[in-house]
């Protein structure tokens, strides 16, 4: 595959019952990386258009946002590091997941005691970050620091990212924006199309290295377990 413009550090379901729903919900495969026939349903708006703003990135949860390698940095030197890493740290069980309006769109989030998935997904961004480029001053205007709090701010100076640490929420995204009264109506969807990952633990076994394609597309290149 051709050298990625960015790459992440993200969880993915494994293969299976779970993984399948959400790149259907979704209408891409990141492990495939392929479109994928989405549900057909009586909604405001047609659900290709409620989750075209997730759609490129594929079902994930964030784990270290998307990254531009640094220079003198290569693809196989992340690989050596997140397969360093991986075996350093333990899979994570957690009670399960919910389906929530999170802040104008629909996600789903962990349940439970959710501080060794922070604490993991700290020890990420920092192990990590001597991959990362620098941001240009294009990117750093783009993340709007204005808007941040002074705490984000400096996040975002130190890991190119405002959202970590003990400002990361883990999540899965579902759509993009969303008005109240369309949440209203695509919830019941969701949840029965989910139903089987909202009833059971929520596992997380791996980190997923992603990559952008040169089209904004994410796929995943490749999963490293975590240790038991």
């Amino acid at each position: 595959m051709d050298r990625m413009k960015r790459y992440a550090i993200y969880y993915a379901p494994r293969p299976g019952g779970f993984a399948d729903a959400a790149s259907a919900w979704l209408g891409w495969d990141l492990q495939a990386g392929c479109t994928v026939a989405q549900p057909r349903a009586a909604l405001p708006r047609a659900l290709a258009d409620l989750t075209e703003t997730p759609r490129k990135y594929g079902f994930h949860g964030t784990i270290k946002a998307p990254f531009a390698l640094g220079a003198g940095v290569e693809l196989a030197d992340v690989r050596h590091g997140v397969k360093e890493l991986a075996g350093q740290l333990a899979r994570i069980e957690l009670a399960g997941l919910g389906l929530v309006n999170l802040h104008g769109f629909l996600a789903l989030v962990p349940q439970g005691d959710v501080s060794d998935l922070l604490d993991l997904a700290a020890e990420v961004v920092r192990f990590l970050d001597p991959y990362r480029a620098a941001l240009s001053a294009a990117d750093h205007a783009r993340r709007r620091p204005e808007h941040l709090t002074p705490r984000q701010r400096e996040l975002l100076a130190a890991y190119g990212y405002p959202f970590v640490m003990e400002e990361f929420q883990f999540h899965l995204t579902l759509t993009g924006p969303i008005s109240e009264s369309e949440a209203e109506e695509v919830m019941p969807l969701a949840s029965a199309h989910f139903a089987q990952a909202l009833n059971a633990p929520f596992l997380v076994e791996d980190l997923c290295l992603c990559g952008e394609d040169q089209a904004g597309r994410f796929h995943l290149l490749h999963r490293y377990p975590l240790s038991t």
